[in-house]
């Protein structure tokens, strides 16, 4: 194993250890219009180490074949191989296999409750997903701090069940107002759905509140865990929410997969929402019977070699330990709040410097256009995210319409964020104000 990684196993990551941690990502060792790269746009896509590129390549090379259709011998090594990650990636969120479905990313594992959802409230699944079924006057609560993907679904499944969305509000730093939030949820309330992480702002929510809250009036609780499964440990056995979504492309793995953590009990129970092949035990002309939980969620030919290089990621992030990379980004969130805050004209969104956040951080550079901070700090090999980055309910109860968003993760150094905060120093200097 220590000839595999660069570093030894739950190292303790300083800047010394993330420099020798960088070999295994090439892409990182190169220079953008003549500069050392500094990439800080790890929240919207993180980049993959040699293990995971290796991994899905070997696949190919040796196993390809299709899962859960043939007899012969790569048909059964593919189907292991599918498996096994499976039981890894569920394992690394203390979930059991039969509780994780594989999606094509999160958007579309939060879609899968929406939709599924909705099919149990115009009487598909039987008596046993009637606990899913909404109708006028039932209530489907989310934030204003959510990520669009967390929002649209619910506002579908309301116009589908006449149902009616509500949002909790927030503070004007944009975190959740938690006593408001015992006032929106009410006993009509059936779904309870919520970010773990802002994407924009890094608040962590307090999780434990939110799913007490859900109990207390017998709604499902459906956490966005897409900003916090790839950057602290996760236990969603621990955190008792009914449903999890998260990426694989955010935690270094590739891009077009994503995860549905179900409480099995409740995957077994609710309607299929894709359908078609592999998911099924008979099919006549008339009807269909499904497979059990999670496959029968799983239509079609799937992410084969995209799930054997998720389980590689896994494997590299646990090998570094998640109280490793957690501690570390909190201390990298920590120097971009507290740099940002000593810039004159730049406003710091959410948390304030020396309030726990996530390794990121969100900006308002007053008068420059988000777009021109990003371009102007490209030109300087530091890239980050400008735009709504799909809160545009968040950015306008902070009264603005975009913002700038530095996001580190574990191959970034303390050097990456200075020179973040330097470049950020000379933004509205360069525009002339």
């Amino acid at each position: 194993m220590s000839n595999k990684y660069s570093i030894p196993a739950n190292t303790e990551l300083t800047n010394e250890a993330v420099k020798a941690l960088r070999a295994d990502f090439p892409i990182l060792n190169q220079q953008v219009n003549d500069h050392d790269l500094v990439y800080l746009d790890s929240g919207a896509t993180s980049h993959n180490p040699l293990q995971v590129l290796d991994a899905e390549r070997e696949y190919y090379l040796y196993n390809n074949s299709a899962v859960h259709r043939g007899a012969h011998t790569l048909a059964v090594e593919a189907t292991d191989a599918f498996e096994d990650a499976r039981a890894t990636v569920a394992s690394f969120i203390g979930a059991r296999e039969n509780e994780l479905v594989w999606t094509s990313n999160a958007t579309e594992a939060l879609n899968l409750i929406a939709y599924s959802f909705g099919n149990a409230s115009q009487g598909l699944g039987g008596e046993a997903a009637r606990q899913f079924a909404l109708t006028e006057g039932d209530e489907i609560v989310t934030t204003e701090l959510e990520h669009h993907a967390n929002i649209i679904p619910w506002q579908i499944l309301a116009q589908r069940t006449g149902a009616t969305l509500k949002h909790i509000p927030l503070h004007e730093d944009g975190t959740i107002d938690y006593e408001a939030a015992e006032k929106v949820v009410t006993e009509r309330t059936k779904i309870l759905a919520f970010t773990h992480v802002s994407n924009v702002l890094g608040a962590i929510t307090d999780v434990d509140f939110m799913v007490k809250l859900a109990r207390k009036v017998g709604a499902f609780a459906v956490l966005d865990a897409c900003q916090s499964v790839p950057h602290m440990p996760v236990d969603v056995k621990a955190l008792d929410v009914d449903f999890a979504a998260f990426s694989a492309h955010k935690m270094l793995a590739p891009t077009g997969m994503g995860a549905l953590y179900g409480k099995n009990e409740l995957l077994e129970a609710m309607p299929a929402f894709l359908t078609g092949g592999s998911m099924i035990t008979k099919v006549t002309m008339t009807e269909a019977q499904w497979m059990p939980a999670p496959i029968k969620f799983e239509a079609g030919t799937q992410r084969i070699s995209q799930a054997v290089a998720w389980a590689e990621a896994v494997r590299y992030l646990q090998y570094i330990g998640m109280e490793n990379v957690h501690a570390w980004e909190s201390k990298l969130g920590a120097r971009l709040a507290e740099g940002v805050s000593s810039v004159e004209g730049v406003r710091l969104l959410g948390p304030a410097a020396g309030t726990e956040r996530a390794g990121m951080a969100a900006i308002h550079v007053d008068g420059v256009h988000p777009h021109d901070v990003g371009q102007l700090l490209d030109t300087q090999g530091i890239a980050v995210r400008v735009g709504h980055h799909c809160a545009q309910p968040l950015h306008r109860a902070l009264g603005i319409t975009a913002s700038t968003r530095a996001s580190a993760y574990i191959y970034n150094t303390t050097d990456d964020v200075d020179r973040f905060i330097e470049a950020l120093g000379g933004v509205r200097a360069y525009f002339g104000l």
